[in-house]
């Protein structure tokens, strides 16, 4: 665990489920995409503690959890070696402008470093100027020459049984 005698960040456990979903649901809420969550309690502590996809990293101040990051390793077939993938990160309102969220990302940066990994990535909409802008101090890079693409939901069924 990293602190102070007001701040601290701390990996999740399963008791921290409703908590982890609840960031979730505020993340999504700011994105304004309250309508595409799906996931629940069970589902999340199946896969973040039973199976193993993901990991949590809790923000807190005092008592208070404050925000999370959520992140997951992927693979990197150029460097050779795993890599960590970011996938929300998230600090209350009320406890932005404290130095919470980029206290969350150099704790990733140290855990790739601490395990070997060749990289820290992650996605961000285009219209998120307040992240973007604070993204470009780290210093982190756009990657500007890539597009994402995707296939879910009944895409993603319907193109697994077409082969």
């Amino acid at each position: 665990m990293e602190s102070n005698q007001l701040f601290s960040i701390r990996k999740a456990v399963a008791d921290d489920v409703p908590l982890i979903l609840q960031f979730i649901l505020d993340l999504a809420e700011y994105e304004q995409l309250r309508h595409e969550v799906v996931t629940d309690e069970d589902t999340l502590r199946t896969w973040i503690f039973e199976r193993h996809g993901a990991e949590v990293l809790i923000a807190q101040e005092g008592d208070e959890p404050v925000g999370f990051a959520l992140y997951f390793h992927n693979f990197s077939t150029f460097l050779g070696r795993c890599g960590i993938y970011l996938e929300d990160l998230f600090v209350r309102p009320e406890h932005r402008g404290k130095g919470y969220g980029l206290a969350l990302l150099k704790r990733l940066a140290a855990i790739a470093v601490e395990e070997g990994c060749g990289r820290l990535e992650w996605w961000c909409l285009d219209w998120n100027k307040p992240s973007i802008d604070f993204y470009l101090s780290l210093p982190a890079q756009p990657m500007d020459e890539w597009t994402v693409y995707r296939v879910a939901g009944e895409d993603l069924t319907n193109l697994a049984r077409s082969g």
